[in-house]
């Protein structure tokens, strides 16, 4: 694995390895056992959209791993001034060690890994989280054990993160539900790719539909960065989109509930569910720290 840019590229195989690699480094990490596997090791975050859990995540992480981060703001970059992508890709290559973007078009990190000589991370884009949703599937695992017979159900908008679970949650051999308003749909490379998959995905326009007999219920924000002029409009849409007591019902008893944070509470998830579920959705979290250190050491360790 040379890079992760979304997680059409990974091998079931390969997303398992990650999971795995996880769980070792957070037990080594619990009983303080070192693993500075990438020692003298520098990693370059690029960040055309701000976050909390990726930039400390990533950041922690590569600290734990004997190595070095450093945040690169688009201010801070000449790419932020129009320098093109692949000579930015080119003249980083010759100083780091990795790169880690997390900015808004696919095609900029696809570019990067495309023109550039060391592993590139995907960190968000419009298109895909692949990150977070390695975390998520870490975080269901440990919960259940394994993920076969489970039925994973994603509430909302068919963005990023709906894309993202779509994919994982298929390759690693989950029944996938998805509920989103007529215009909201996953995007169309996704949905093609479903296709492979016959009955074990369903798109839905009715949440109970898409939520009965679900193992584990996912939602996200109903407005994404760069799309608050629509934020008052996507409230009228999305307000039956809500992870609450009524669609809990419909769920499995015992159902997880995950949410990628920051959570508005009220609109896609009630305060009362969000509180009865904060363990599962603050280990979700912190597996971000977890699951990026194995990304990390997959693609960067020297052999």
């Amino acid at each position: 694995m040379n890079h992760l840019l979304k997680l059409l590229d990974l091998r079931t195989e390969e997303i398992t390895g990650i999971l795995d690699l996880a769980d070792q480094l957070k037990y080594e990490r619990k009983h303080n056992i070192p693993h500075e596997l990438l020692k003298g090791q520098t990693l370059g975050m690029i960040f055309q959209k701000s976050s909390t859990r990726t930039r400390v995540s990533f950041e922690t992480g590569m600290y734990q791993l004997g190595g070095h981060a450093l945040f690169l703001s688009s201010r801070d970059l000449q790419i932020g001034r129009g320098e093109p992508v692949q000579d930015t890709a080119r003249v980083l290559s010759r100083y780091l060690d990795g790169i880690m973007i997390r900015t808004f078009e696919q095609k900029e990190v696809e570019d990067l890994a495309k023109f550039g000589s060391i592993p590139v991370i995907n960190g968000l884009t419009d298109f895909c989280h692949p990150c977070q949703v390695l975390a998520d599937l870490m975080t269901i695992r440990e919960k259940f054990g394994s993920f076969s017979g489970l039925k994973m159900c994603f509430i909302g908008d068919g963005n990023n993160m709906a894309n993202s679970l779509i994919v994982g949650g298929l390759k690693v051999g989950m029944n996938v539900a998805v509920a989103t308003p007529d215009g909201y749909k996953p995007d169309g490379a996704v949905l093609e790719f479903t296709k492979g998959y016959g009955d074990k995905f369903a798109l839905e326009t009715d949440p109970f539909m898409a939520a009965s007999g679900a193992d584990i219920l996912i939602t996200d924000t109903w407005t994404s960065m760069g799309e608050e002029a629509e934020k008052e409009e996507r409230k009228k849409i999305f307000k039956d989109y809500q992870i609450n007591r009524q669609l809990l019902a419909a769920a499995n008893a015992g159902a997880m509930v995950q949410h990628c944070l920051p959570a508005y509470r009220g609109q896609e998830i009630t305060e009362e569910v969000f509180e009865e579920h904060a363990d599962e959705i603050f280990n979700e979290a912190e597996n971000r720290l977890h699951a990026q250190k194995a990304v990390m050491v997959k693609m960067m360790k020297k052999d």
